[in-house]
C-alpha cells in the first residue's frame, strides 16, 4: 500500500476523494479543505472491483487513524472511475440481449459498415456480433425519411418477441427503429410495451440512448448499453449503497467517457458511457495542471501497469469524438478522444517463431505480475527490464504492495529474450525498453501528428506510474521542449477525478443547408436543448451561477458521410458566417485543405452542460533552502547503449527552486523519473517536475 506522504497534519473537513480502479492498482486521492492531497495505492481485485475501492479506504482511514466510517462521514464528494464497463465488452462477458428493430432491418447489426478497420488484413474476422440471429426480432411499422408514419406500428410483434425471449433467457433488451431519431412514436411505444411485459430487468430504447443518424452506430450502441446494463448498473449501484452504508451522505458521481462526472441514478440508464471512465479522468488532470505547467497544449502520455492512455489538449481543448471503437465494437456516444496501446509496466516481452522480439500487447496484469514480482510470474516484461537496467531498485516498490527482486528479473529476461535471441543480458534488456518507446512514440504521434499537430508546440506530460520512466526519451523523440512529470504521476486519473467537473451532453438530428437554414430556427432549437441540459444539472444541484453550456454544431460538405464538430460562441444569435469560418479553419487543420465557397450541410444540434466543481487550491509548497543530497549513485544503463553512474534522489528532498542535471532518477512514492545525459531537471512551483530536453531547434 502507498500513500504519498504520511499524514503530519490533522484534516480539515470537509474533504473531497477520487478513486480509479485500475487493471493492475487501485488508486485513491483525497483532497482535504486546505488543499492538501494524498495519494494511496493498493493491489486492484479484477474478479471484484469494489474490493480495490474498500481497500483504498481502510488503508486511508488507517494513515489518519480513523474508521472508514468516519472517513466518509466527512466526505462531501466521492467520484468513481473504474474499467468495469471496458472490462466487461473485452472478456465478452456482458449480458444475454434481445434486439428489437424494424421489419427488413434484422441483420444490419451483422452487416455492420463494411468497412475494415485495416484494408489490408482480409483474414482476420469481425468480432463475434453481440446478439445472434435468432434473438434479433423484427417489428412492423415504418418511419419515413421526413419523420412520417409510412406503416403503421403493429404492437403484436412486441408480444411475440417478448414469449421468445423470456423463453431464451433473455436479460436485457435493445430496441432500435428506423429513423427513430426524426420520430420516437414507434420506438418508444415498443420500449413501453416490452417494460409493461417485464422482459428483462433492462430496456434500452436507441432514442433514449442515443438519437444520431447512422442505422448501424444507433443499433450498436444501444446493444451495448444493453449489453453492460446488468453487470455494470448492478455494481455500481451495489458500491453506492454499500459506501452509504457506510456513512458516505451524498451520492457517488461517476467519470464518464466525456470526461465529466455523473451521479449514479442518471448514468444507470445510459451505462455504455462509462466504457472510457477511468482514462478520461486525463482531461481533468490535464486541467489541473494546465496552470502550474504555464500552457494550455499538453500531451498527455498515462503509462499504467497494462497500457498507455495517450489524450491531446490543444489550447486548451481536448478533442470529443462520437466514434469510438471498444474491443471491435462501434460505440456512438460522446468520449474524450484518447489512444490506448498495450504498453505498460507489465506488458510481457518475448520473441516469435520468426525470431523477432515483441513487447506487448499482452500484459501481466495484478497477478501474477511481472517476474520479478515473486507472485508467479515467469514471463519477462518491461518493469523486469528496468529492473536489470538499474532503473529501479531492488526490493520494496509502490510503497511495500510488492518487493522487486532483481534475481528473477534477469532469470525471465535471459531465458525468455536473451538465450533466443543470441544476446547478452543488457542488449535484451534495453532492447525491450526501446521497442517499448517507438510504440509509444508512435501512439503519440497518431493522436498529435496524424491529426494536424506539431508536438514542438506542445509539452509532453508523463504520467502514470510508468510514464516519467520514458518521458525523457518520448519527448525528445517527438521534438517537445520539455516533460512536464506531475510528482503524483502515479494516480494522474485518480487526481483528475477530483478535477473533472459534472458534464451532461445533448444532442438532436438537425439537417438543414447552412447558408439557407433560418437563425432563429437554430436559435430556438438550441434553447429547447438548453433547457433539457439546464434541468439536468439542476438534478445534480447545479444552478446558473455554477454552470457553463457550450453549443456546438455538426457540420459536413455537401455528399460527405463524416462530420466536423465546430463550436459556437456561447452567447449571441446563431451566426452562419462564424460557423463557416470555424468550420473551415477546423477542416483545413485536419485534412489540409478546404472548398472554397463550398456547400456545407448542418447534420445536428449540441448542447453541452457542465457542472462545475470548483476544489480549493492547494496550500503553496515552500522553496528549497538547500542543495540536495542523493540517496546514492548507481550504474545505470543509458538509452545511448552504455552504463553510467547517475544519482538517485528522493523525491521528499526535492523542492521549488531545485534544479539538477542529468543524468539522475528521483524515487517518488508512486512512480520513478528517469532525467537522461542531456537533459535538465528542476522543480517548479507547484512541486512538480519539468524535465528540459537538448532538443537543439525544439522550442518551448
Amino acid at each position: 500500500m502507498t500513500r504519498s506522504r504520511t499524514p503530519s497534519h490533522r484534516l480539515q473537513s470537509p474533504w473531497r476523494i477520487g478513486v480509479d480502479v485500475g487493471g493492475t492498482f487501485t488508486d485513491m486521492v483525497l483532497r482535504d479543505h486546505a488543499g492538501r492531497l494524498d495519494v494511496f495505492k493498493v493491489p486492484s481485485v479484477p474478479a471484484h472491483p469494489s474490493q480495490g475501492v474498500l481497500s483504498a479506504l481502510r488503508t486511508a482511514g488507517d494513515a489518519y487513524g480513523l474508521t472508514v466510517q468516519a472517513l466518509l462521514a466527512d466526505c462531501a464528494l466521492l467520484v468513481h472511475g473504474s474499467t468495469i464497463a471496458t472490462n466487461t465488452m473485452l472478456e465478452g462477458k456482458g449480458a444475454r440481449v434481445g434486439l428489437l428493430t424494424t421489419r427488413g432491418f434484422r441483420d444490419a447489426l451483422e452487416i455492420r459498415r463494411g468497412i475494415r478497420e485495416d484494408q489490408w488484413n482480409h483474414r482476420e474476422p469481425f468480432p463475434p456480433v453481440l446478439v445472434p440471429r435468432y434473438l434479433r426480432l423484427p417489428i412492423t411499422g415504418r418511419i419515413g425519411r421526413d419523420g412520417e408514419e409510412l406503416t403503421p406500428l403493429d404492437l403484436a410483434d412486441a408480444g411475440a418477441a417478448a414469449e421468445t425471449f423470456r423463453a431464451e433467457g433473455v436479460e436485457a433488451v435493445a430496441v432500435c427503429l428506423m429513423n427513430s431519431f426524426l420520430n420516437p412514436a414507434h420506438e418508444q411505444a415498443v420500449g413501453a410495451a416490452m417494460a409493461e411485459a417485464g422482459v428483462g430487468e433492462y430496456i434500452s430504447v436507441s432514442t433514449d440512448i442515443v438519437p444520431i443518424i447512422g442505422e448501424y452506430e444507433r443499433t450498436s450502441t444501444t446493444v451495448i448499453n444493453a449489453y453492460l446494463a446488468p453487470k455494470v448498473v448492478a455494481y455500481l449501484e451495489e458500491l453506492n449503497a454499500e459506501l452509504q452504508r457506510l456513512g458516505l451522505h451524498r451520492p457517488i458521481l461517476l467519470l464518464q467517457s466525456n470526461g465529466g462526472a455523473v451521479s449514479v441514478t442518471q448514468v444507470a440508464s445510459r451505462p455504455v458511457n462509462l466504457v472510457l471512465s477511468g482514462p478520461a479522468a486525463g482531461v481533468g488532470a490535464m486541467n489541473y495542471y494546465r496552470e502550474s505547467a504555464q500552457t494550455d497544449n499538453m500531451i498527455a502520455m498515462e503509462i499504467g501497469g497494462t497500457s498507455c492512455d495517450v489524450t491531446l489538449m490543444a489550447d486548451g481543448d481536448v478533442a470529443v469524438s462520437d466514434a469510438l471503437n471498444i474491443a471491435g465494437y462501434h460505440v456512438a456516444t460522446p468520449s474524450v478522444e484518447i489512444h490506448t496501446v498495450g504498453a505498460g509496466g507489465g506488458t510481457i516481452a518475448g520473441v516469435d517463431a520468426a525470431g523477432l522480439l515483441h513487447v506487448g500487447p499482452k500484459g501481466a496484469g495484478a497477478n501474477p505480475g511481472p517476474a520479478c514480482y515473486g507472485l508467479g510470474g515467469e514471463e519477462p516484461t518491461v518493469t523486469d527490464a528496468q529492473l536489470v537496467l538499474g532503473r529501479l531498485r531492488p526490493g520494496p516498490y509502490a510503497g511495500g504492495a510488492v518487493v522487486l527482486d532483481l534475481d528473477k528479473a534477469r532469470q525471465a529476461i535471459i531465458s525468455r529474450v536473451a538465450e533466443p535471441l543470441g544476446i547478452d543480458l543488457e542488449a535484451a534488456a534495453s532492447g525491450i525498453i526501446r521497442l517499448l518507446e517507438q510504440n509509444l512514440l508512435h501512439a503519440v504521434e497518431s493522436l498529435s501528428i496524424e491529426r494536424g499537430h506539431n508536438p514542438r508546440r506542445f509539452s509532453l506530460v508523463a504520467a502514470g506510474g510508468a510514464g516519467p520512466m520514458h518521458g525523457a526519451v518520448v519527448g525528445r523523440a517527438l521534438g517537445c521542449p520539455r516533460v512536464y512529470a506531475p510528482r503524483q504521476a502515479g494516480a494522474f486519473c485518480a487526481i483528475g477525478m477530483l478535477h473533472s467537473d459534472v458534464r451532461q451532453d445533448f444532442l438532436q438530428v438537425f439537417l438543414e443547408p447552412l447558408d439557407s437554414v433560418s437563425p432563429e430556427t437554430v436559435d430556438a432549437r438550441f434553447a429547447e436543448l438548453t433547457e433539457r441540459a439546464r434541468a439536468a444539472l439542476a438534478e445534480e444541484g447545479f444552478g446558473k451561477a455554477d454552470s457553463v453550456l457550450d453549443r456546438e454544431l455538426d457540420l459536413r460538405y455537401r455528399s460527405q458521410q463524416w462530420t466536423v464538430r465546430v463550436r459556437l460562441a456561447a452567447e449571441g444569435g446563431f451566426d452562419p458566417a462564424a460557423a463557416r469560418a470555424t468550420f473551415e479553419s477546423e477542416y483545413d487543420r485536419l485534412y489540409g485543405h478546404i472548398q472554397p465557397g463550398g456547400h456545407l450541410e448542418i447534420t445536428a444540434l449540441r448542447v453541452v452542460g457542465h457542472g462545475l466543481l470548483s476544489p480549493e487550491p492547494p496550500p503553496p509548497p515552500p522553496a528549497a533552502t538547500s542543495r540536495p543530497q542523493p540517496l546514492e549513485t548507481r550504474p545505470v544503463y543509458m538509452p545511448e547503449g552504455e552504463w553510467r553512474d547517475a544519482p538517485v534522489y528522493r523525491g521528499a528532498d526535492l523542492a521549488p527552486g531545485h534544479e539538477l542535471a542529468g543524468p539522475l532518477l528521483v524515487e517518488e512514492q508512486t512512480t520513478t523519473v528517469f532525467v537522461g545525459s542531456r537533459d535538465r531537471l528542476s522543480v517548479d512551483a507547484s512541486n512538480n517536475y519539468v524535465i528540459h530536453l537538448d532538443n537543439g531547434e525544439a522550442t518551448a
